[in-house]
């Protein structure tokens, strides 16, 4: 019989397989051509082609993430009880050259919804993880998900600029707490 921590393990990992899975369900009922990715060692879990006005295919490449309180930007380790690593693989925190959102799958009462964080607010942002709160206004918003890779676009909305104004305020006020 498995220890608490083995089945607390198995079930994170369990739920982030289906987090995966039912993010792409989704994603495919909008996009139609999406698909999750079968390389291991790759640093983001689903592809999403989107056909363009003029013909040609944009691909955007998406991170999942479970989201209960929050939304890590972390890849690169294992989670649950067998934490020994036997991969060169190290801690990264998502970024424009590994994928371009990281899609935070959050469920309650048996509802899904997803959290699009583009990478180059992340970033900016430069932390490891967000509350969901501080962050409503990226849940289910595909125009977001839309523009992920325009970070122009992106950094210019005003609910991004506001919490990159209260992460550099909260940069700040740890910064004078810690030089008297």
């Amino acid at each position: 019989m498995p220890s608490r921590s083995e089945q607390s393990g198995r079930e994170a990992a369990v739920t982030g397989f289906a987090n995966e899975h039912i993010a792409v369900g989704l994603l495919m009922k909008r996009y139609q051509n999406v698909s999750l990715v079968d390389l291991p060692l790759s640093t983001y879990d689903i592809v999403i082609a989107r056909k363009m006005e003029d013909g040609s295919e944009d691909i955007i490449r998406a991170q999942v993430k479970t989201a209960k309180k929050n939304i890590a930007f972390t890849g690169g380790e294992r989670g649950g009880v067998d934490r020994i690593y036997r991969s060169d693989a190290k801690k990264y925190r998502q970024t424009t050259l590994t994928s371009d959102v990281v899609i935070g799958v959050h469920e309650e009462g048996g509802i899904y919804s997803l959290y699009f964080v583009p990478t180059c607010l992340i970033e900016k942002l430069d932390q490891n993880s967000i509350s969901l709160h501080k962050i409503e206004f990226l849940k289910d918003n595909y125009e977001i998900l839309n523009f992920c890779k325009n970070a122009e676009y992106i950094l210019e909305l005003e609910n991004c600029k506001k919490i990159l104004k209260l992460r550099r305020y909260g940069k700040r006020q740890s910064e004078h707490k810690s030089h008297p």
